[in-house]
């Protein structure tokens, strides 16, 4: 069976994103990329029990947040299942938690499943450099959202380049 789904998962800054568009240059195939940033700017501003970002740059989502998150879940899982090969930008706020959700909703698909590893003070850098995410958030992350997750490969963009990074995956999909 052929990879057709590349799960990348980090926290915030840690990279996913400029990995995802190496990917989409490095993989000899058309590569759709979504992320769940894709899903926040897709939602209305109000949803009850939606998501919240707090000043100090933690997160909270609510079942608001979680019944369209599944749905949009399922659909990129159908994305794939009607033919697309896609990289999925997420954070497992939720650890193995999150990772499961997705296993769930992409049975029966071959996935490549990424760690984006990036120290804290570093992710924090560049989340100030970025100046659109609260200040906290990406220092908060760094470790949370790897913990209990089970990768095939692990990155670490603190120490390697997007495109170095992407490279390493890509060879992964041919293991």
């Amino acid at each position: 069976m052929t990879t057709r789904v590349i799960v990348l998962n980090g926290g915030s800054s840690s990279g996913k994103s400029g990995i995802a568009r190496c990917l989409q240059a490095v993989l000899p195939d058309p590569w759709l990329t979504l992320g769940v940033d894709t899903l926040i700017s897709a939602m209305p501003a109000a949803v009850d029990e939606g998501i919240d970002f707090a000043e100090d740059g933690g997160v909270s989502v609510g079942s608001g947040f979680r019944r369209l998150e599944d749905a949009w879940m399922a659909g990129v899982a159908a994305m794939v299942r009607a033919g697309a090969k896609v990289v999925i930008d997420d954070v497992f706020l939720g650890g193995a938690a999150s990772q499961q959700r997705w296993r769930d909703a992409l049975d029966g698909l071959e996935v490549l499943w990424v760690g984006v590893r990036c120290d804290g003070a570093v992710a924090a850098g560049r989340e100030m450099a970025r100046g659109d995410r609260v200040a906290g958030m990406a220092e908060a992350q760094a470790e949370i959202v790897h913990r209990g997750v089970v990768y095939d490969v692990e990155v670490d963009t603190g120490a390697n380049e997007a495109l170095a990074c992407a490279r390493e995956i890509a060879s992964a999909i041919g293991r």
